[in-house]
């Protein structure tokens, strides 16, 4: 007897089994600003995913600063490594919530394509140099990427990503031009705020500039340390470490699942639009964390703002980097023949300072080293 033949679930039907009614459901998108026929079997979100991994911007964040410019070493976060623990953590998020796990992996795979080389001292330095001309973000230079920037196909620029894709992404610009943002979008930026919170604090470790000891002095950490202890007994030196740092990982996401099902049950969310209605008002998002949560990151957010990110030794490499970046700004702003033809057609459009600061952005580290050798010299 023959067996009859398995028909796989479409991704509609997959949608409609688990997710909830909140969550933003790929047949329900908006659709492209280039219109493009459907894939016979990927959702829109994951072909959006798709065309975020396989870009030029992504592959390069493997070699971008996260925080710590200069320190060389293989234990320490790059953009890469941090995307990757963003994704993870969103995703965990996401299924716990029942919702859209396609479209929020790819908003946190796409979260940090924007972020040129150097880290925050990089963004910081485009922004010095464009004051005058609209500024530098990342979160913009992101949406730059995806609707520009990154030619990938013949018959349009950009990547062509969804409606909702895009809508989330000026969010993060928080320039109060997109719509409230969908759970998908909430999620994502509570995923990235849990992970370089808890992982900036571990490669300030692993780097000598603060001790385990003072981490454990701030509340939220203390509270970790005293989970760890009554599964684990007392423990010493890296296992200490690595194992309180995960739990406070886990001390957030669990917070934030429980308070983020308190909302949407006391808020009788049952759409998107209800989601977005929600959200619609300063300062008001469903996925948050509970007052005494949010005061315990805000506190280890401003040790680790005073004790790390502007500690000296940071600093110290920090600075000649920036200058370097600068310098290397100035030699293209002053030779645009010398850019890459893309580069170089779109400063008629933009502008030569916009079109240089898309091309320094799109570096990596060690590119920008090589570049400024080539351009300016050693030193």
């Amino acid at each position: 007897m023959t067996k009859p033949a398995w028909n796989p679930p479409d991704w509609r039907d997959r949608e409609r089994l688990l997710l909830a009614p909140w969550a933003m459901h790929a047949a329900d998108s908006a659709g492209r600003v280039h219109p493009e026929p459907p894939h016979p079997f990927r959702s829109p979100y994951q072909r959006d995913r798709d065309r975020i991994v396989h870009s030029a911007a992504f592959r390069r964040l493997a070699h971008k600063t996260q925080v710590f410019t200069g320190y060389h070493g293989d234990y320490h976060r790059s953009r890469l490594t941090h995307t990757l623990e963003v994704t993870s953590i969103a995703r965990t998020l996401a299924r716990a919530l029942a919702l859209n796990e396609d479209l929020v992996e790819t908003l946190a795979l796409a979260h940090d394509i924007g972020h040129p080389p150097l880290g925050h001292a990089g963004e910081d330095t485009l922004a010095d140099l464009l004051r005058g001309e609209g500024g530098f973000n990342h979160n913009a230079q992101a949406l730059r990427i995806m609707e520009i920037l990154e030619n990938r196909y013949p018959d349009y620029p950009g990547l062509n990503l969804s409606r909702e894709v895009l809508e989330a992404q000026a969010t993060r610009k928080r320039d109060g031009t997109a719509p409230a943002p969908l759970l998908e979008t909430q999620v994502v930026d509570a995923a990235d705020s849990i992970a370089y919170d808890t992982h900036d604090a571990d490669d300030a470790v692993e780097l000598g500039l603060v001790t385990l000891e003072e981490l454990l002095e701030l509340p939220l950490v203390a509270e970790a340390a005293a989970r760890v202890r009554e599964r684990h007994g007392r423990l010493e030196g890296v296992e200490a470490r690595r194992v309180v740092l995960h739990e406070l990982i886990e001390v957030q996401v669990a917070e934030l699942v429980a308070q983020s099902r308190a909302a949407l049950a006391e808020l009788g969310i049952d759409s998107p639009a209800a989601v977005r209605a929600a959200a619609d008002r300063p300062g008001r998002r469903i996925v948050s964390h509970a007052p005494a949560v949010a005061a315990g990151k805000r506190e280890l957010e401003r040790f680790l703002f005073e004790r790390v990110y502007r500690s000296q030794r940071v600093l110290a490499v920090r600075v000649p980097a920036q200058r370097k970046l600068g310098e290397l700004f100035a030699w293209y702003a002053a030779r645009p023949e010398a850019l890459p033809s893309g580069y170089r057609l779109r400063a008629d459009r933009f502008g030569v300072p916009r079109s240089v600061a898309d091309y320094i952005a799109g570096m990596t580290d060690r590119y920008l080293e090589v570049d400024h050798a080539r351009r300016l010299g050693a030193g």
